[in-house]
């Protein structure tokens, strides 16, 4: 692979609670070593089809707004006709449609460009998977 295109992927510990989990440092770490002072794009994926990436403010409150919102649009009951899961669950399997599996952000001279507030974040609803991958990639 050459070095305009580097990936790695990050094992987050999310828990057995809905979460919203700032990746930002690990993002900016990551760009430390592959884009070494270069621009580019990183991309930031989550594989699963019950969670998500969001560029949110966190540590203010806006990241249990953003729950509680979720919990507002997609209630955990059993309503969903997928059932599999403990209560609810068909709700985590449509949590990508409104907060998307990738983000694509802005590197200059090497460092993630994001407003004063903003921050990368996974967002996992699903109590039933307590351990989730985060692809970041780099490209130059």
């Amino acid at each position: 692979m050459s070095d305009a295109f580097t990936t790695r992927v990050l094992n987050i510990a999310s828990g057995s609670r809905e979460r919203v989990v700032d990746l930002t440092r690990d993002c900016e770490a990551f760009l430390r070593e592959a884009a070494t002072g270069r621009d580019g794009l990183l991309n930031v994926f989550v594989p699963h089809a019950t969670a998500g990436i969001a560029i949110i403010e966190t540590g203010a409150g806006s990241d249990d707004d953003l729950l509680a919102a979720l919990h507002t649009l997609l209630p955990a009951d059993d309503r969903w006709q997928h059932r599999h899961g403990s209560p609810g669950h068909g709700r985590d399997h449509v949590l990508p449609a409104f907060v998307p599996p990738h983000a694509t952000l802005p590197v200059v001279g090497g460092s993630l460009q994001l407003g004063t507030w903003q921050s990368v974040c996974l967002v996992d609803t699903n109590k039933d998977n307590p351990r989730r991958q985060v692809r970041l990639s780099f490209l130059a």
